[in-house]
């Protein structure tokens, strides 16, 4: 099931006002979409980004092994009945999605065996699939790599166990906490990775029945149970987007709303946008932005880095890269989680002439330059979007093949932008 390409047409500097607003985070919707499959009664998801191609791609999968999802595009929410979910084998494994993997508990529990497709989605560096065969296999699953899918399958009954992962992993803490809570008994997760959206999932695996308990920020310990319960849950507001619209307003010129800001999530990157002099104006859910919000009428230069939560993730990077070529002077940005999401650089110094270098885990900006309209490739999802901001921002014409990285992760992205008085043309 391949992704068509998708080109998108800009002319460069509009200037946006308007409302806009944030919609529930990509990367807790799908991690909760697949923890429903292990309910034994309806699940109703609110705030969930229904448009997102990453959801579309994983909701076609869950239909295609009998699994029944309502889409409510105006309340923006989905229902899902997995009675009849079981383990097909299917014609097509080609999905172009991460989180793949978070759809095999669902299917173990209800089937005995799980043919899941190859994780996809952005290639920003090194980012296998092997903790989730560790996860599988201590759980007591049996995992075989066949040519098209992934095989994971249960001899007798899956059994509690300790995972210490070697590494601190998102998808690998997902995986094993959705796993854990459909085995009867204590399971506990060593040097597990607890993000907002790893948060999220937490409370709904809770809302279920599964007991979970956190101790500090690397350990927990999960007792599941054979029988999980339906539930009502909201999807958490995107950190991400939140922080993309703000960084769009902030270069853009343009009077913006945000609105449903997760204040919590973004702590410490909303900090070090205010010590670039972006003194923007918030109540309890809402930014405001405006070319008043700039300090001396300038971004001013700054370093940082990317690494984990509560600091700076990396998907934050390419927003704070288009901060910096705007800004007055030299700034910084290093990143230790994905050292080598460096690729879109390629494509952004098309527009940037002169302006940005890069190497592995570092790159610095030249700032103070407006783009020059260009024909520019997209890399990865984050990458995309910092691309079609940038090319929002420019003077001229410009074209971002491969946009479709971006509707990955961004809903109803061409809605909003107009709802900003901003035209885009996808084909």
């Amino acid at each position: 099931m391949a992704t068509n390409s998708i080109t998108a047409y800009i002319e460069g500097g509009q200037i946006p006002n308007g409302r806009v607003k944030v919609s529930g985070a990509k990367n807790s919707a799908t991690k909760l979409l697949g923890a429903a499959l292990i309910s034994d009664e309806k699940v109703i998801l609110q705030n969930f980004p229904v448009n997102i191609v990453d959801a579309q791609y994983k909701i076609d999968f869950i239909r295609k092994n009998g699994g029944l999802i309502n889409v409510d595009n105006v309340k923006e929410s989905i229902e899902i009945d997995t009675v009849n979910f079981l383990c097909h084998e299917l014609d097509n494994y080609d999905y172009p999605i991460r989180t793949t993997y978070l759809l095999v508990a669902g299917l173990l529990k209800k089937s005995g065996i799980a043919r899941i497709p190859y994780p996809g989605g952005c290639k920003i560096g090194s980012r296998g699939y092997d903790l989730h065969i560790m996860v599988w296999k201590k759980f007591g699953a049996v995992v075989i790599e066949k040519e098209n899918y992934i095989e994971v399958s249960v001899l007798n009954k899956l059994k509690p166990a300790e995972i210490n992962f070697p590494i601190s992993t998102i998808g690998g803490t997902e995986n094993a906490l959705i796993t854990a809570s459909t085995i009867e008994g204590i399971s506990t997760i060593t040097n597990a990775y607890i993000s907002p959206e790893v948060e999220n999932l937490i409370g709904f695996l809770r809302s279920m029945g599964s007991q979970i308990d956190v101790t500090g920020n690397s350990f927990i310990k999960v007792k599941g149970k054979k029988y999980l319960r339906g539930s009502l849950y909201t999807i958490i507001p995107d950190r991400i987007e939140a922080l993309t619209w703000l960084v769009y307003g902030t270069l853009s010129g343009g009077t913006i709303s945000i609105e449903n800001v997760p204040f919590d999530a973004l702590k410490i990157p909303l900090i070090h946008v205010r010590e670039a002099g972006i003194d923007f104006f918030n109540n309890t859910n809402n930014i405001y932005i405006s070319p008043d919000c700039l300090k001396n009428g300038v971004i001013q230069p700054f370093e940082l880095a990317c690494g984990t939560h509560p600091g700076i993730i990396s998907d934050m990077q390419p927003f704070f890269t288009l901060l910096g070529l705007h800004a007055r002077g030299i700034s910084r940005i290093f990143d230790y989680r994905y050292p080598k999401r460096v690729q879109y650089c390629v494509e952004l110094a098309k527009m940037y002439k002169d302006a940005i270098q890069w190497e592995t885990g570092k790159i610095t900006t030249y700032g103070h330059q407006r783009p020059i309209g260009h024909r520019v490739q997209s890399t990865d999802l984050r990458g995309s979007m910092a691309l079609i901001l940038a090319a929002l921002l420019a003077e001229g014409k410009s074209e971002v093949i491969n946009a479709e990285m971006a509707l990955r992760g961004y809903n109803n992205l061409v809605d909003k932008l107009n709802g900003l008085g901003i035209e885009i043309l996808l084909e």
